[in-house]
């Protein structure tokens, strides 16, 4: 783990007096360095948002297989990443070579786009696929309750007790 200020400057964690902070007004961050182990895998996919939110590996492959996913804190995992990075650095002129050398432990590399690309991260607990068949999940988020309130102007189970 390594502590950085806001300009991002690497600071020794011995010579911050950490009794003087709370948990608001904390003018640090800390995140684990690069590596084999880190939680965030090989890569991770930054594009700018409000959330803090990215893309990103994980050396934890074995996630992906399990039924309910969400294991992350907020960020996105991406089952292939080497794939997704030589969709979007193909056209920088980048060869499936150079990404794969790229990928492997090392230096940290930042790789910024000469062209932007949309980003849009959808949220869904029901969708109907192709043919027909309606999908539920578990709403993790607690976002259902708010949306049934903005589509129907009141709290659903009020609707529900008032038209037995």
């Amino acid at each position: 783990m390594e502590v950085v200020d806001r300009s991002s400057k690497l600071i020794n964690p011995s010579q911050i007096a950490w009794s003087k902070y709370s948990n608001s007004g904390f003018p640090y961050t800390i995140r684990q360095r690069p590596g084999a182990n880190n939680s965030l895998g090989k890569v991770k996919f930054l594009f700018p948002n409000s959330f803090s939110i990215y893309l990103h590996d994980t050396p934890s492959r074995s996630l992906f297989s399990e039924e309910k996913r969400a294991f992350s804190h907020g960020c996105i995992r991406v089952s292939d990443p080497e794939k997704l990075a030589n969709y979007i650095l193909e056209k920088e002129n980048w060869s499936p070579e150079k990404v794969s050398k790229s990928l492997k432990p090392g230096k940290e590399l930042w790789v910024p786009l000469s062209t932007e690309i949309p980003v849009f991260i959808v949220y869904f607990t029901a969708w109907v696929e192709n043919d027909g068949k309606l999908h539920f999940r578990n709403d993790i988020y607690n976002r259902d309750r708010k949306l049934k309130e903005e589509l129907i102007g009141v709290d659903s189970v009020s609707v529900m007790a008032t038209f037995p």
